[in-house]
């Protein structure tokens, strides 16, 4: 089996778990591609074992890996998707950042979540992303996002304004400090900050939520991910700062932007008795009484 491994950075305390991961990869057999400036990091940190490659580009990932661990948190995750792309190769998060929604696996969980791995006993969950198609090129290749797109004021005096059009049906204009538009996946990540629902993964739908709405009466609001979404910035703003995931352009009040669905998904590993209700009853704490 070749396995890809992909981190950002690595912590004291997360060295000691990274090292049990290698040690346990050590027993079985598996190559190793690991994107190669994470390990310019852990080389003189921890004792890697197997045979092993390096990839710094999607298509060198693409054709060396069987599935990928990302090592680290939800924004490490999300930096995963430029390399992996519509190759189809399954992702499992290993969490040793903090909260984890995407990265469900905990230090505890890395030796066992192996055993499920290379014994195949895992089921994949896919994904919808979100795609910015227009203007063309303004983040390159990689216009799209698996938690959203953001559009948020730089300026902090004046509101953000934002006109909405779906299959170019007038929604509404928001004045607000930003506008996010959010998959499912995306639903528990910066939307759900600014009491956003909560969308399960293959709802087949996007939310538009706004950021500090001036008009208390606008609330979130969900649609089909077959609509196309049109927005148009304007107010007295000059620029706005527009995110897709963990990468961001600064453009004009004058630009007008477009937004699909993707036209492919992403695997994601989901382990036995691991799924999205227990990873948001975990995360959120839902059903917890702090008094016991």
């Amino acid at each position: 089996m070749r396995i890809g491994i992909f981190g950002k950075s690595l912590s004291v305390d997360g060295a000691i778990y990274l090292q049990q991961f290698f040690d346990k990869l050590k027993n079985v057999n598996c190559s190793l591609i690991i994107f190669e400036p994470y390990l310019e990091q852990i080389k003189n940190k921890v004792a890697i074992h197997c045979l092993t490659n390096t990839f710094n580009s999607h298509e060198e990932l693409r054709d060396k890996a069987d599935l990928l661990f990302s090592i680290g948190g939800d924004g490490t995750m999300l930096d995963t998707i430029a390399y992996v792309r519509d190759s189809g190769i399954p992702i499992l998060g290993v969490n040793l950042g903090r909260l984890g929604f995407l990265s469900s696996i905990s230090r505890d969980e890395i030796l066992p979540a192996i055993d499920h791995v290379i014994s195949g006993n895992y089921q994949l969950e896919q994904r919808t992303l979100l795609k910015l198609t227009s203007p063309a090129g303004l983040f390159g290749e990689l216009n799209y996002a698996l938690n959203e797109l953001s559009i948020t004021k730089t300026d902090t005096n004046s509101l953000a304004v934002v006109g909405v059009y779906v299959n170019d049906r007038f929604l509404n204009t928001y004045w607000a400090d930003g506008l996010i538009v959010a998959t499912p996946t995306g639903s528990t990540a910066y939307s759900l900050s600014c009491y956003g629902p909560i969308i399960t993964p293959g709802s087949e739908n996007f939310v538009i939520t706004p950021i500090a709405s001036h008009n208390l009466t606008v609330r979130p609001i969900v649609i089909p991910d077959n609509q196309e979404i049109r927005l148009k910035v304007g107010g007295r703003n000059a620029f706005y700062q527009l995110g897709l995931d963990s990468r961001y352009q600064t453009i004009s009040n004058t630009v007008e932007l477009t937004i699909q669905r993707a036209d492919f998904k992403v695997n994601l590993i989901q382990l036995p008795q691991k799924d999205f209700f227990s990873t948001i009853r975990e995360k959120l704490l839902w059903g917890k009484d702090q008094r016991n």
